[in-house]
């Protein structure tokens, strides 16, 4: 039958219906595949909130390109199995046996590149974008996948009026592994796959399986948008992919001198040549840039100029047999280094709860020894009439509720085993609950502790913050009771 035969995908063209999409315009032909807009024939009535569509064809160079054709077949395993804001809507995908493609939802927004040339960047959008992306990868990471091609042209913005746009969307996974299926290009091919400047050492290893390579390549393109340099260049061997493995970068602060000691301890953070020496999760990279107060500075914030030759032989030696060493399940590795927010009513509660609170966060955080503890306080303000933001003393109140807060959070923060990983917010909102759930949803918490206090006539009438707060959270809340009568 005519509609059975085989398309070669270099005859595809303007006006043709291939399963019922008609291909429009052609908007982008690259060296791996051609991006089609594409519309649906028939049967649009069925598809009410379907986006705008754009098909992916993979083009074949030199015959039947082994590289091309692996990857596509990665791509197609891959997509049906994401959903979220961040990555394209999956519609349909064509047979190789026919014609194979990919149909996708067609992102409208700008891509990161053009950003790269225009480096380097003011700090504050660099902390944005790398927000934005950082949380992306997170909500790939926690549906088993790492991308392993990070770039700005494989990261795109969708549409906003803010000039930095909207959420980041992660495109092209071709090289990407998703736990839970085949990984082909392992199976096949015996050298690194990647995108030789952003490519992480465990990469050039041939290790595939770690998230934390997606983040080495968000602090590539972090110290590009900062500096207009690349942290090790763009070799196009596999000896000069090898180098990063003992030669460090240098520092951000030497090629631009305004660069903040926190934003520098971030980037080098993500370019460790140990995995297990980065950030644990896409997470708590971005609460750290959100949040350039609270990041603990180490010797990386302070360095000047890249290790001498004694350095560069420590760094050979420690990347000795890495190729052996893992972070253990992709999702696994992004559970067990959890956000966590204990919200603490450091003025009303009384003093059994606030114990109670400190005892349920400090399990938490000893639970999970990559765990990170946000310790947060609401400070109430009106909606419409004006705030007194100082005491009868002349005091500031925000100052005082922080000290209160340091007060309450000291014996969690004792020790040198959560050095770092304890951070003090106070935020000011006129809704307590919701000022709550929008910090954990901003801030990619993975579990909220929050205190409870005993019951009584206004409580019930007016309802709860931690019931509000319990009903309304996207993540796991552990709310802790009271049990002193006059808790309030």
């Amino acid at each position: 039958m005519e509609s059975e035969r085989p398309i070669q995908p270099g005859s595809v063209q303007i006006g043709q219906v291939i399963d019922g999409f008609r291909l429009e315009e052609r908007t982008h032909r690259g060296g791996m595949a051609t991006l089609w807009r594409v519309t649906r024939v028939e049967g649009t009535e069925d598809h009410p909130d379907e986006p705008p569509l754009i098909m992916k064809v993979p083009r074949f160079l030199g015959g039947d390109d082994p590289a091309t054709i692996v990857g596509f077949e990665v791509e197609q395993m891959i997509m049906p199995t994401l959903a979220g804001p961040h990555v394209p809507r999956f519609i349909a995908k064509g047979d190789f046996s026919r014609l194979p493609y990919i149909v996708m939802e067609r992102i409208d927004g700008p891509s990161l590149r053009p950003r790269l040339d225009a480096a380097p960047l003011p700090i504050d959008e660099i902390a944005q974008i790398g927000v934005k992306v950082a949380t992306a990868l997170h909500e790939l990471h926690r549906q088993h996948v790492v991308h392993l091609d990070v770039k700005p042209s494989n990261i795109m913005f969708r549409p906003s009026r803010a000039s930095q746009g909207g959420e980041a969307v992660l495109i092209d996974f071709g090289l990407s592994r998703h736990d839970h299926l085949p990984d082909l290009l392992e199976e096949e091919f015996e050298l690194p796959m990647g995108t030789g400047p952003y490519m992480s050492p465990e990469q050039v290893q041939f290790v595939r399986g770690d998230p934390r390579s997606d983040l080495f390549a968000l602090g590539v393109m972090l110290y590009h948008l900062t500096t207009a340099a690349r942290p090790f260049g763009a070799p196009t061997s596999v000896r000069g992919l090898r180098q990063r493995l003992y030669r460090a970068p240098v520092p951000p602060r030497e090629l631009r001198a305004e660069c903040p000691a926190w934003l520098q301890e971030a980037i080098l953070h993500c370019l460790e040549v140990d995995p297990a020496q980065r950030y644990q999760s896409a997470a708590q990279l971005a609460f750290d840039l959100q949040h350039p107060e609270q990041v603990a500075l180490t010797e990386r914030a302070l360095r000047v100029s890249r290790s001498d030759r004694t350095g560069m032989v420590k760094r050979w030696f420690r990347a000795i047999g890495m190729e052996s060493r893992g972070g253990g399940g992709i999702a696994e590795q992004a559970a067990k280094n959890p956000i966590l927010l204990a919200a603490v009513d450091v003025l009303g509660a009384q003093p059994s709860l606030l114990d109670a609170v400190r005892r349920t966060a400090q399990r938490l955080l000893d639970s999970a020894p990559g765990a990170r503890l946000a310790c947060m306080t609401v400070m109430r303000i009106n909606r419409i009439a004006m705030d007194e933001l100082v005491e009868a003393d002349g005091s500031s109140r925000h100052v005082n509720l922080l000290v209160q807060l340091e007060h309450w959070a000291r014996p969690v923060k004792q020790g040198n085993a959560a050095a770092g990983r304890v951070t003090l917010h106070v935020i000011e909102a006129s809704d307590p609950a919701r000022a709550i759930v929008d910090y954990a949803r901003k801030n990619q918490v993975d579990h909220i502790v929050i205190g409870a206090r005993s019951s009584g006539g206004l409580r019930r009438y007016l309802g709860s913050v931690s019931a509000q707060v319990a009903a309304e959270a996207h993540c796991n809340v552990t709310v802790v009771r009271d049990a002193t009568p006059s808790g309030g």
